[in-house]
């Protein structure tokens, strides 16, 4: 059975989608996943007035395109059961539960099933945060230990429930849905393109460019408007500068939790003049307001190229030095290496994305295999690591650096080639519809990994349904996995080490 095969950011009608009887629909997803070089990019459902619409899209990675292929349910009912494709493909597992969560459907032999984020609109209030089904364990030696969801730190709110044998980690389960804020639904209240933009830049706050540039993507395909090669070159550097800013600033905590004062101290430092140099470029450290549908609100012009020269040649020297004595001095590795072991086995089976998948020798990067942006112009070259343990994501972490400041002087020499381009006016491109009756899928890869929006249109030309998936969404069950035997001690450095996020997950 044929599915509909397009590209990143590519619109289509979306009476071009198949539609597909469950047991067709399920064998289909089944059949695209025993691929592995395939993965699931996102998974859902929505309610119009006459039936639920399920829609499923599976990356291919190999020839970059995406499956797009549906299911409806026209007699729609809070009781139907149906078999969960996660009895299957496990990776399902967290798409079936928000589903089964927002609608009420039950998954039949689903593995896990449980509330994903207990929305305040779920089908179900009679699930709460209060009882939650924690896994049980019984037995004289075992005892729980909970942490959260109240942290110390700057952090956000979070329940880890360890089940420990003295020392030694069983079992972690993680509870979230402290703080869900309906932001899919508020991108279909707002109704203008700027305040959607502002949404999107706020989905998750360390990686305000990572979401405005697929939620642009997104617009900007279903608006037909193509951006010019300096356009996508600016907004790919931003890109870039996000991830070194905040892998930076994570090393610096790698070494704050293994107590290497003095690599926490000088990377620390160093994410200074990163985020730094976005309030200089767009009056914001996270460079909120930089990206923007259509045009570029804040020229990059020669100075700024000049300064931005100059601040990563400082950075580099500074930061090289710093990099070599953290990843030879003994005490560090012996912290890093072995802790935290997440085995490609693993990835693939939760459907891990990102840096998560690329420590286990899982080459799933959205720049590579589904290119947007300037990265269609300029191929970049994931970086690879196979232990996947600490010392993978934090090595991981410091060539991404290195490669992103190799991409970023290809890119400043490209600039200095061109000149600006004119766009299109802000009011004359406000004033346009989006293609109505449309569907689009727009992937980036965020410092994270694999950010993946989807927008749906009415006969109107308005947006009827906004969906939003965070490469948390897919990693949080590693975190889970990689403490199962290691200390209870080692949680506060593998949490850092996948350092995912909360809000992305709950929106």
């Amino acid at each position: 059975m044929n599915t509909l095969q397009i590209k990143n950011h590519q619109p289509v009608p979306i009476s071009e989608i198949p539609i597909f009887d469950y047991a067709a629909f399920y064998a289909i997803a089944v059949n695209l996943c025993a691929n592995r070089e395939n993965h699931i990019a996102n998974y859902y459902a929505y309610q119009t007035s006459t039936f639920l619409k399920f829609i499923c899209c599976i990356a291919e990675d190999k020839d970059a395109t995406i499956h797009v292929f549906s299911h409806e349910l026209s007699d729609f009912n809070h009781a139907l059961a149906i078999d969960a494709i996660s009895k299957e493909v496990f990776a399902f597992h967290i798409f079936e539960r928000e589903i089964s969560e927002n609608y009420g459907i039950q998954f039949l032999n689903h593995p896990w099933d449980k509330p994903a984020r207990l929305a305040f609109d779920r089908a179900d209030k009679s699930k709460t945060l209060r009882n939650y089904p924690f896994l049980r364990l019984q037995g004289d030696e075992i005892h729980e230990v909970g942490v959260g969801p109240i942290h110390a730190g700057v952090i956000e709110p979070g329940h880890f429930r360890f089940l420990c044998n003295g020392e030694m980690v069983m079992h972690l389960e993680i509870q979230l849905g402290y703080q869900h804020r309906g932001i899919e639904k508020l991108f279909l209240s707002k109704k203008h393109l700027i305040q959607r933009t502002v949404l999107s830049e706020s989905i998750a706050g360390d990686t305000a460019v990572g979401h405005s540039l697929a939620f642009v993507g997104a617009m900007e395909s279903l608006l037909g408007f193509e951006p010019n090669a300096r356009l996508n070159m600016i907004r790919t550097l931003a890109l870039e500068l996000e991830r070194m800013a905040i892998h930076v600033g994570d090393l610096s905590a790698f070494c704050l939790d293994v107590a290497y004062q003095l690599g926490s101290s000088v990377f620390g430092a160093l994410r200074t003049p990163l985020i730094n140099y976005f309030q200089w470029w767009c009056g914001n450290r996270f460079a909120k307001g930089l990206i923007r549908t259509g045009y570029n609100p804040y020229s990059f012009t020669p100075a700024l190229q000049e300064r931005l020269i100059k601040m990563l040649e400082e950075f580099e020297a500074k930061y090289m030095e710093m990099a070599e004595k953290t990843f030879e001095l003994p005490s560090v590795l012996n912290r890093f290496e072995k802790t935290g072991e997440l085995s490609r086995t693993q990835a693939e089976l939760i459907g891990a994305v990102g840096m998560a998948a690329r420590t286990t020798g899982l080459p799933r990067d959205i720049r590579n295999t589904h290119p947007f942006g300037y990265y269609l112009e300029q191929k970049y070259q994931p970086v690879l690591m196979t232990s996947g343990d600490v010392f993978a994501r934090g090595m991981l972490r410091n060539m991404e650096i290195q490669h992103s400041l190799e991409y970023l002087r290809i890119l400043l020499a490209q600039l200095r080639r061109t000149e600006e381009e004119p766009t299109e006016s802000r009011a004359d491109f406000y004033e346009k519809k989006l293609k109505p009756n449309h569907f689009v899928i727009s992937m980036t890869e965020g410092w994270r990994g694999e950010i993946v929006h989807c927008a749906i249109t009415d006969e109107k030309g308005e947006l009827a349904h906004y969906k939003i998936k965070d490469p948390s969404f897919h990693n949080w069950l590693a975190l889970g996995l990689v403490l199962r035997d290691n200390e209870i001690s080692d949680f506060p450095i593998c949490n850092k080490s996948f350092n995912l996020s909360y809000c992305g997950f709950d929106l």
